[in-house]
């Protein structure tokens, strides 16, 4: 029916059982393990430090079979917060400093002082008084 060979089924079903038994750990006994110590560090790592954890507890385990479990399982690192800037506390009861930029910035008169101290020179034939 499917166009395979009666000897190719059977290679195929005796090369599973060779993967299944190099495994010394079923997939639902590794997602015990990965469950701990995504726990124990309260949902922080992702499959890569999961993984290494793995291999410094002595399981051997490849990474893609981390990685496929924990996708499958929705098992996924919490994000990096968004930074927060909290300056000050609103809520106090100190006193208000008052507010020194509501202040009156008109001037009655322009300063000689600042019009004398400019560079001037004598007009030039184009008429410009400032020297480039």
């Amino acid at each position: 029916m499917l166009g395979v060979s009666v000897s190719g089924y059977h290679q195929h079903l005796a090369r599973r059982r060779q993967i299944a038994q190099r495994r010394h750990l079923s997939d639902e006994a590794l997602l015990v393990h990965i469950s701990a110590i995504y726990a124990e560090n309260r949902g922080a790592y992702g499959w890569p430090r999961i993984w290494r954890q793995l291999r410094r507890q002595g399981i051997r385990v490849g990474k893609l079979r981390v990685q496929r479990l924990m996708q499958k399982h929705g098992i996924q690192a919490r994000g990096k917060r968004r930074f927060r800037v909290v300056t000050t506390d609103s809520r106090h009861q100190l006193p208000i400093a008052p507010n020194v930029l509501d202040r009156n910035f008109t001037v009655a008169a322009p300063t000689r002082r600042g019009l004398a101290t400019l560079p001037m020179s004598p007009p030039r034939k184009d008429g410009c008084f400032w020297r480039l």
